[in-house]
């Protein structure tokens, strides 16, 4: 069913004061035209918005917030619109803006000698790391959505991806921010020190805030020495306990040039092999979970260092069979299945994701009770589940029964969460690992979060936002 278009007085009366700050050009009405800005790439959520204002600048989006303050005008702050829990989506309701912040994609500033860049938030991540390695230095966040997401999205939900074992998440990438505030000040703390006792930290108020406290438009990130050699490694497993006991030998053997550990099981290999052509088995053999790693060094060696490793595993009978790739194009070969996980996964029927992170001794613990509870439940699911394993991250996700229904299957999301989020409760994990809270898990943490913890975010919330302008409806 189509959305109609919103009609309010105050709309028509705040577009030419929106287009006297960014220009016309800079603020879509049309419903039509605003379409791609309304919905979510999983399409779980649908909005409407009296317009979408596209700032230049900070001192554009500070003005815009300003408006929306004097007018109580709600704001739903929008980078690249690749959250998968509605965060960036406006409501239903259409008393919303949309304010992307697209156009503000600037190089500020590349500062080798202190390894720092200085970025407007609308930069996409892909822009960053290419910026980054011109420079000869290295930006480690990385994510599959890279060239469309935005830095401001990216620290907006402390997005997390396959490189936090070595470099944690966005939150530790970052040393300073530029915040536009509800009222339309600025806060401009971008500090490129490492050593900043000053008082409370409040770049962390707004990192993983989701929008509801603040609106970044600037950040100074850390960068690092450019890897001179990077390996990849492909190893086979009978179970998941094998895979921690080789995650715990290549710690123990490479730790410092380890950046990726990725879990991976039998099933989304069949998945990809069987939808994508021109991609074959990397092993002779199968098996029932694989694990993908990653190293980078500074120092020559490496593939020797990594085929040492491999060699030990299957002294040690930890690794049924393994591989490395030293090339790019190797590496690309053994990369290539689990970038396709998520693609594949739509063409099995419906699928109900959980994002979740568990403490890394519990993963093999918890993905055996998941199997058992959900299929209990619903005979014949196929648990697709895969992630960031040496952080203890999972993308656990469900894929429906073969040649089940998928609109029947998909409405049991609600009845699989609260079974999959039980089983993470039990290990005292997250139920949100990396994409935040948005509007898909709002309702879910009340349940899950302590009550002081979510006393003092809301008394946050009334205190930075007393109208709750920014991003209503969304994490509390």
């Amino acid at each position: 069913m189509s959305l109609k278009p919103v009609s309010h007085l105050a709309t028509n009366d705040l577009l030419p004061r929106f287009a006297s700050v960014v220009g016309a050009e800079h603020v879509i009405a049309d419903p039509a035209a605003m379409s791609d800005y309304l919905s979510e790439p999983r399409r779980l959520y649908h909005g409407r918005a009296r317009a979408i204002v596209l700032p230049g600048s900070t001192a554009e989006v500070a003005a815009i917030v300003a408006l929306c303050d004097e007018t109580a005008t709600k704001i739903v702050p929008q980078g690249g619109n690749t959250g998968l829990v509605g965060g960036q989506t406006p409501s239903e309701a259409g008393d919303e803006i949309v304010l992307s912040l697209i156009r503000m994609n600037r190089l500020r500033e590349i500062d080798v000698l202190s390894n720092t860049i200085i970025v407007d938030a609308g930069m996409t991540l892909k822009d960053v790391r290419t910026a980054a390695d011109v420079a000869g230095r290295y930006f480690p966040l990385a994510l599959n959505a890279a060239p469309a997401c935005t830095i401001g999205g990216n620290l907006a939900t402390n997005a997390g991806g396959s490189a936090a074992i070595a470099y944690g998440v966005a939150r530790d990438l970052v040393l300073g921010l530029e915040v536009v505030l509800a009222d339309g000040r600025v806060l401009d703390d971008l500090s490129k020190l490492k050593k900043n006792n000053t008082g409370y930290d409040l770049k962390n108020l707004f990192i993983g805030s989701e929008g509801t406290l603040g609106i970044i438009t600037g950040a100074v990130l850390k960068l690092f020495p450019k890897p001179r050699a990077t390996v990849a490694a492909l190893a086979g497993f009978r179970d998941p306990d094998q895979a921690l006991q080789f995650l715990n030998l290549a710690q123990e053997q490479v730790d410092t040039e380890l950046k990726t550990f990725e879990l991976l099981p039998r099933i989304a290999f069949d998945f990809v092999l069987k939808h994508e052509a021109g991609i074959t088995d990397p092993l002779p053999a199968p098996h029932a979970f694989y694990a993908l790693l990653e190293f980078t060094s500074q120092s020559s060696g490496l593939e020797k260092r990594v085929e040492e490793l491999l060699e030990a595993a299957r002294t040690q009978g930890i690794v049924a069979d393994a591989k490395s790739a030293a090339t790019p194009e190797a590496r690309q070969e053994l990369w290539r299945i689990r970038l396709k996980i998520p693609d594949v996964q739509a063409l099995e029927g419906g699928s109900i994701k959980h994002d979740v992170s568990v403490p890394i001794a519990a993963v093999p613990a918890f993905l055996r009770d998941v199997d058992q509870a959900v299929t209990a439940r619903i005979p014949g699911a196929r648990l697709v589940a895969f992630g960031h394993i040496g952080d203890g991250n999972i993308h656990c996700n469900v894929s429906q029964p073969v040649g089940a229904d998928k609109a029947a299957f998909l409405a049991q999301w609600g009845e699989i969460n609260q079974i999959v989020h039980g089983i993470v409760a039990k290990y005292r994990g997250s139920i949100s690992a990396e994409h935040g809270i948005g509007r898909l898990k709002r309702d879910l943490l009340p349940g899950v979060k302590d009550p002081v913890a979510l006393d003092l975010m809301r008394t946050l919330k009334a205190t930075l936002d007393p109208k709750g302008i920014l991003n209503p409806g969304k994490v509390i």
